[in-house]
């Protein structure tokens, strides 16, 4: 039988710990895990834990800095490339949004002048009153929200509330510095509304559901898919042409309303204050006071010598 060398025994073998040092290995890591546990752990070892670790996490920080900043370099990069895209497409926007500013401008000069023309009796507006809103809870509504501002800021009832995407709801309740909104969504919610393009009338039911429904859609109402939706006016409540959503079909067949107020979270609104047009009878027409032709004026009265004084005539009645 061969022998092996004493060079491919050492290389078979491998490196040999004593028995002793295995034992107490062992038997340290049993130690450490039973120890380890939260209901057991020594506040010595806790405190040895977290010096290790106080000292040596700076370290690992340290060495792994440089490895980061390697596996960062591809996705910076990437990330400048998509921010010099997404930059043109701001620019791009931006140059939109001035036609649209300018062209709105020149519209809003040629109203004033049709309007000065017609000798339309426009409705004032006051300013907007912004106000965080907080949730209702106890309120008698499923869906309203209450906001911090109220009549000492001139709110009223029926005032309607946007956010920066368009109608959220309408004041329902008034107090000095809080106010109860009624949101489009709630199953209480009625508003008239109208296509922005064909004029097409329906009223918008909430029905707990962020997708209100149209009602009293005519038979033969010009209404397509995507139509933008904003308020009639014919309640006389809230002013004409505040937007709303876009007209959408389910499954059904059902018009429905996408609002564009679900485009961002209802923390911050403006309540616009607006004047309503009030009927003939809170607003009546006082009787002329006709004069009354028999009675003489005060220059007859004076050249005939006659008096409306009481005290005069008595005295001229003694005598």
């Amino acid at each position: 039988m061969a022998l092996r060398s004493p060079a491919r025994r050492d290389q078979d073998e491998g490196v040999r710990f004593s028995r002793t040092l295995t034992v107490t290995l062992f038997a340290a890591s049993i130690l450490l895990i039973i120890f380890d546990r939260p209901e057991v752990r020594p506040p010595q070892l806790a405190a040895v834990r977290s010096a290790v670790v106080d000292v040596a996490a700076p370290a690992l920080d340290l060495a792994a800095r440089p490895l980061r900043g390697l596996g960062n370099i591809g996705p910076y990069w990437r990330r400048q490339g998509e921010l010099a895209q997404e930059n043109e497409e701001l620019r791009d926007q931006l140059n939109e949004t001035r036609y649209w500013r300018d062209l709105a401008l020149r519209l809003r000069d040629q109203i004033e002048i049709y309007e000065e023309a017609l000798e339309l009796d426009v409705p004032a507006t006051q300013e907007r009153v912004g106000a965080w809103t907080l949730a209702d809870p106890t309120g008698p509504f499923v869906r309203s929200r209450i906001i911090g501002a109220g009549a000492q800021r001139g709110i009223e009832d029926g005032d309607p509330v946007l956010n920066v995407f368009g109608l959220v709801g309408r004041v329902v309740e008034t107090g000095q510095r809080s106010s109860r909104v009624l949101l489009l969504t709630d199953l209480n919610s009625r508003v008239p509304v109208m296509a922005d393009r064909s004029n097409a009338r329906a009223v918008m039911v909430g029905n707990n559901t962020n997708f209100p429904r149209l009602d009293y859609v005519g038979r033969d109402a010009d209404l397509q898919e995507g139509d933008r939706i904003v308020t009639s006016g014919d309640d006389g409540v809230l002013p004409r042409g505040l937007p709303i959503g876009v007209a959408a079909q389910d499954r059904d067949g059902q018009w429905r309303v996408r609002l564009f107020s679900d485009q961002a979270a209802v923390d911050f609104v403006w309540v616009f204050p607006h004047s309503r047009v009030q009927p003939p009878d809170a607003d009546p027409v006082l009787d002329p006071v006709v004069p009354d032709d028999s009675a003489p004026d005060a220059g007859e009265a004076l050249a005939s010598g006659e008096t409306s004084d009481p005290v005069q005539a008595a005295a001229e009645g003694d005598q």
